[in-house]
């Protein structure tokens, strides 16, 4: 099933399924952002938090910056 919400996608080198842009742009219709990571795999929240709150503060503001320009 197809989801319609703004999404963003961090892509870990390390985690089990490797999804190609392509793929997750077919599954999220609203894709706002794909970042490939530079490091960590399945468990990323615990094993590269750093990376994985910048892309997601990242995201947040890009969603926010759309939201104010409609």
């Amino acid at each position: 099933m197809p989801v319609d919400v703004p999404t963003g996608f961090a892509c870990f080198p390390e985690e089990l399924m490797h999804s190609p842009r392509l793929w997750v742009e077919q599954k999220y219709r609203r894709l706002v952002s794909y970042t490939p990571m530079a490091r960590g795999g399945h468990f990323a929240a615990m094993e590269e938090p750093r990376l994985m709150a910048e892309d997601i503060q990242n995201f947040t503001r890009t969603v926010e910056k759309r939201k104010r320009k409609k």
